[in-house]
């Protein structure tokens, strides 16, 4: 009897510091996660910057003979790839478990080759975030729209890209996948 008192007494600690460390320990996780996600791995996606608490990613990518493309610039696919799950994610930290968080569209409009080191700056300020959660709130689907600029070294526009996020309380939402096709 004492050994199952012992195992319940430590399974309850452990319950209690992951519930206590998670939050700290996120933004770590997820960008070791990232870090070592083969798509970013291969075209050199690096995430300079995760801070979830504050809504910023900063993300860059070097021109390398794995992300060229056939005339010598970066490869387009790999620049619309630097931006995916970012908005997501900042969202997902800052809304909680109470929505559901999709990413629901997005495009790129190339404006410039790019021929160094771009960069891609995403924030979602603290207006917005209050902006969600009042739209939100009599249950209907809240898309909102981001726009990110990838700049290279010389701080030119190499590419413009939109994307649009579908955000709802968790407690309207239906399954996952029928609530975005439904709404």
């Amino acid at each position: 009897m004492p050994i199952t008192n012992a195992k319940n007494k430590l399974d309850k600690l452990l319950t209690r510091t992951k519930k206590l460390a998670y939050p700290q320990l996120a933004p770590y996780l997820i960008k070791a996660r990232l870090a070592t996600y083969a798509p970013f791995v291969g075209a050199g996606i690096r995430m300079d910057l995760i801070d979830l608490d504050n809504s910023l990613c900063v993300v860059s990518m070097p021109l390398t003979r794995l992300n060229r493309n056939v005339v010598g610039t970066q490869f387009g696919g790999s620049l619309f790839m630097m931006t995916d799950p970012f908005f997501m994610l900042m969202l997902m930290h800052k809304l909680g478990k109470d929505y559901v968080v999709w990413d629901k569209a997005s495009s790129i409009d190339f404006i410039t080759p790019g021929t160094s080191t771009v960069t891609a700056r995403m924030h979602i300020d603290v207006a917005e975030i209050n902006t969600i959660i009042t739209l939100a709130k009599s249950g209907a689907p809240v898309f909102r729209e981001y726009h990110i600029d990838i700049t290279d070294e010389a701080h030119k526009v190499v590419a413009k890209v939109q994307k649009t996020v579908y955000i709802r309380l968790r407690s309207f939402s239906k399954s996952k996948s029928q609530t975005i096709q439904n709404d």
